[in-house]
């Protein structure tokens, strides 16, 4: 091979590889609105019903991560996340998700709005509805909540629980 063409051959390799990894490491922490007409057409995207939210206070929080065990309710590790003002009863969001594959969903509900989790007081769920208890402290498996999302819109139900 001529040697002059190997270094430009090899500046090309790398300067594709940080575009291709760029998007991927920019798909975090994506704080976005909840708007249901993006779950209207094609997707992916997940539409996500949430029922029992038990007051109409606070704040509900909507993550959606990769069903892998390196993200799953790691610290910064969620892709998209809707916050908004809690209703009491059922709630509906259209979460997008990057591309075709295994996600997990996490709701919260801080019932006062202090940003931190008050056991005796906010709910919590996930996709699939796994059971809580002491000893997971309230982090099932990626195994247990992840899902399939095509390119199409996923419908789910997720189950509020409280204390």
């Amino acid at each position: 091979m001529n040697r002059m063409l190997f270094p430009a051959i090899a500046g090309s390799l790398a300067a594709a590889a940080v575009l291709v990894a760029g998007p991927a490491q920019a798909q975090y922490r994506q704080k976005i609105s909840n708007n249901p007409s993006a779950c209207s057409g094609n997707g992916p995207a997940v539409w996500v019903t949430v029922n029992g939210v038990s007051e109409s206070r606070g704040k509900i929080r909507v993550q959606s991560y990769r069903a892998i065990k390196q993200d799953w309710l790691e610290s910064g590790r969620w892709i998209n996340r809707i916050e908004v003002p809690a209703k009491a009863g059922q709630m509906t969001f259209c979460v997008p998700v990057p591309a075709a594959g295994r996600y997990g969903i996490a709701v919260r509900h801080d019932v006062n709005g202090n940003g931190k989790t008050d056991l005796s007081t906010d709910g919590g769920a996930m996709s699939n509805n796994p059971s809580f208890n002491i000893f997971n402290l309230g982090k099932p498996s990626y195994t247990k909540v992840g899902f399939d999302v095509g390119n199409s819109v996923k419908s789910i139900t997720i189950n509020m629980r409280y204390m």
